[in-house]
């Protein structure tokens, strides 16, 4: 959760340093922290390794994680605040496409592609293909059901560690003279219910301006 992790001052009472002390710590590596909006956190558990001497329990081990200075549970309460406050679907994953997060605010037309086992391998063909691309070649693509995805890397200590996925969206609303037959073709692929599946397409918001300027600064 938020409250796992310290600030800067927080930083400085426990280890009893002034604040230049701490940032130089975090310059050379004897400290690793996260950087949220303006401003720094730190993780307690890692601190509380580094004033022990013992190494830090590697918040992967049994979950296959490969971040470190987070604890997925403040990962997933930062990505669900910000799906809901920007109406669309988010997911941390692997550099190599693996979730890490569960998706949050997931629409109805993704929960149905879901529900099927070839839904759910071509989102995850998806997800390792948008993952693995260059960051600067991915600002707004198209995933297989049509829908529009943003993306970026995540990097700790210059090295990509994860990759931050904000999806379900549009920027136009589709054309049906495309979608139609786009939406039959999903639901033959995964034999799923036309009508159903065009109806919650539907559902899906097409972000004005102003909607994807926040969806961007988001992520950034």
């Amino acid at each position: 959760m938020m409250n796992d992790l310290l600030t800067v001052r927080q930083v400085q009472d426990i280890l009893q340093v002034d604040r230049t002390t701490v940032y130089r710590m975090l310059k050379d590596g004897r400290l690793h922290g996260v950087k949220i909006g303006q401003q720094w956190r730190f993780s307690h558990t890692e601190l509380d390794s580094f004033l022990t001497g013992s190494p830090a329990v590697n918040a992967a081990e049994g979950s296959d994680l490969s971040l470190e200075i987070l604890p997925q549970t403040c990962l997933q309460a930062m990505q669900d605040m910000g799906a809901d406050a920007t109406g669309v679907g988010a997911i941390i994953t692997h550099p190599d496409g693996r979730p890490i997060t569960t998706m949050s605010h997931s629409s109805h037309f993704c929960d149905l592609i879901h529900s099927v086992e070839s839904g759910r391998q071509a989102c995850q063909v998806f997800l390792s293909n948008l993952a693995r691309r260059p960051a600067a070649s991915s600002r707004l693509i198209t995933c297989h059901a049509g829908l529009e995805c943003m993306k970026t890397d995540i990097k700790i200590n210059g090295e990509v560690t994860a990759v931050f996925i904000a999806s379900q969206f549009y920027t136009t609303p589709p054309d049906p003279v495309v979608q139609r037959p786009r939406i039959q073709k999903l639901a033959t692929q995964h034999q799923l219910d036309a009508a159903e599946l065009a109806a919650d397409a539907a559902e899906i918001p097409a972000l004005d301006p102003t909607q994807r300027q926040r969806v961007t600064t988001w992520l950034q």
